[in-house]
């Protein structure tokens, strides 16, 4: 096999499985992971900046605990999550809720997470990603990954077309 024919394949395995990943992570299935952009330097250098975290729900029989990194729902206008470290845990009329932390802040956050603001327990992170999740998501680099692939293909298509044309003129 050429190595054309190579990167080919990479690249629809590449395109097929991020395909997969963004739409496995949008169905509103219970306790579905979620795939997520990390879009500051806060959680570095554990998560870096640019980095794709697989986050899932934790089952209401476990709980979070101290030490766990969540993503949580920020609660103003723009909707970002926000992945932290659970820095302390409050219990208040048997309900927790959880200070949180990035690595690289100096102090706690200011504000408390209830349980029903976290979206889940970050199982892990691969670094960079993010960023193509990030240009994908806008409608550009949408087209384009919609595009690439489809010239390829059809491209590909169309020269065993004239292969096969050209043996039967022969």
């Amino acid at each position: 096999m050429n190595s054309f024919k190579k990167i080919y394949y990479i690249l629809i395995v590449f395109i097929a499985l991020v395909a997969v990943l963004l739409i496995v992570s949008v169905l509103p299935i219970p306790g579905n992971y979620r795939i997520m952009a990390v879009q500051s330097g806060s959680m570095e250098p554990v998560i870096k900046t640019g980095s794709i975290v697989i986050v899932r729900p934790v089952p209401q029989s476990d709980y979070y605990k101290i030490g766990d990194i969540i993503t949580f729902k920020e609660t103003n206008k723009t909707r970002t999550s926000i992945t932290h470290r659970i820095y302390d845990i409050k219990v208040s009329e048997g309900k927790p809720s959880y200070i949180t932390k990035g690595d690289a802040n100096n102090s706690p956050d200011r504000r408390e997470i209830t349980e029903k603001e976290v979206i889940g327990k970050v199982l892990f992170s691969v670094p960079y990603i993010g960023y193509l999740v990030d240009f994908v998501q806008k409608p550009i680099g949408f087209a384009l990954i919609i595009i690439i692939p489809a010239v390829i293909i059809i491209g590909g298509e169309l020269k065993k077309i004239k292969k096969e044309l050209q043996k039967d003129k022969k």
